[in-house]
């Protein structure tokens, strides 16, 4: 199964939340399948530690090596197929992160493992 992880679930997963979902939990640990994680999520963290709002134990480029290497995961650059998507989305999602996972959930045909349920209204596959 082809998973695209949200920003929040990357999140939670690196720092063994309890917000996490049993899951989510459960199939991002599955050798079987493959953990996306979109360039967008590391930017919007890039963009939360800039504001304040977000803190991580290491400057985003090392958070990134180490937590997508360690755990199996696969960087998902933002190519212009995902953004064609993303012009045609109805505003269900005002996020601007979000709308570009849904965009790139919809041009890869992957799962997306999310809390938010703003994705349901777009034609993606949510689990959580």
């Amino acid at each position: 199964m082809n998973l695209l992880l949200d920003t929040h679930t990357l999140l939670w997963f690196v720092n063994r939340d309890v917000n996490l979902s049993v899951t989510a939990r459960r199939l991002i640990e599955d050798s079987q399948n493959v953990k996306y994680i979109s360039m967008a999520s590391l930017w919007e963290i890039a963009i939360k530690v800039s504001a304040g709002k977000l803190e991580v134990e290491l400057p985003i480029t090392e958070f990134a090596r180490i937590h997508i290497e360690e755990n199996a995961m696969v960087l998902l650059p933002v190519m212009p197929r995902h953004l064609d998507v993303v012009a045609t989305l109805p505003f269900y999602h005002r996020d601007r992160f979000d709308r570009l996972l849904v965009a790139q959930s919809i041009a890869e045909d992957f799962i997306i493992v999310t809390r938010d349920s703003a994705f349901i209204d777009y034609a993606v596959t949510r689990i959580w």
